[in-house]
């Protein structure tokens, strides 16, 4: 239902909680109404859980793709400022290849049409600010690297399971100062849960993205926290916008 949101920034640690969707269904695979009911439902049990507001989305298995654009009409509708839906690569089930890979706007035109647009993060602010263009939201994509014209996966989930970390903090790194942007990272709790039953019956595909170096990912993880320094969403966009607007504001 909830997630926390982490951004890799010169600060500390601190913690958000942005919302996953209550019943984990795929964007895609729902109607308008269906997934405008599922996240109003997450959104108001956690915010009455929290006390504050939630204002961030992630969709479940990065499902809103070319076929379900019209999720983010809803996001705005439902009272979301940011979302962090969009993985930039190939996949069988989910992703947009050919998205930016750094955080942008995305502009909502009415009728499910959609535009991207590339912003430096200190004008987000008055970006959305503008009339023509405050109907909108901003997207942070989830980090890859890009080698041979290609955006490949490296920042959490299976890929930082599968992937030796020598080869993750090298790409992170760059990332942070080669093209001096923050990465996004995720990570499931029951990816560091390695005595976790294990499901019977599994095709080989599911099994090897379900469990593959479970006994690794936990250790893995405390390197990593060690070696970069993250901070919430929130609190990247209140450090990086100097004078948001009611319609978009951000509080701590």
């Amino acid at each position: 239902m909830g997630a926390t949101l982490q951004v890799s920034t010169k600060n500390s640690i601190t913690s958000e909680i942005a919302c996953h969707g209550y019943a984990h269904q795929l964007v895609y695979s729902q109607s308008r109404d269906e997934f405008r009911e599922d996240i109003r439902r997450s959104k108001a049990i956690l915010e009455n859980i929290i006390g504050s507001e939630v204002i961030g989305y992630r969709a479940p298995s990065y499902s809103i793709t070319d076929q379900s654009l019209w999720a983010f009409e809803t996001l705005v509708e439902e009272g979301f400022k940011y979302d962090s839906s969009i993985f930039p690569i190939r996949h069988d089930f989910y992703g947009m290849p050919n998205a930016p890979r750094f955080p942008f706007i995305i502009s909502l035109n009415g009728n499910s049409n959609v535009k991207f647009s590339m912003v430096n993060i200190e004008n987000f602010a008055s970006k959305r600010s503008d009339p023509q263009t405050s109907n909108t939201l901003i997207e942070f994509p989830i980090s890859t690297v890009k080698l041979f014209g290609q955006n490949f996966p490296i920042s959490g989930g299976g890929y930082f399971r599968l992937f030796p970390y020598s080869i993750v903090k090298r790409a992170l790194t760059g990332i942070n100062e080669k093209e001096q942007k923050p990465f996004i990272f995720y990570i499931h709790p029951w990816e560091i849960d390695f005595e976790q039953p294990r499901i019977p019956g599994l095709k080989l595909k599911s099994r090897l993205r379900h469990y593959i170096n479970l006994d690794k990912t936990e250790n893995k993880l405390k390197i990593l926290l060690g070696d970069f320094q993250f901070s919430t969403i929130r609190q990247f966009l209140i450090q990086n916008s100097t004078c948001l607007t009611q319609a978009t504001q951000v509080t701590q």
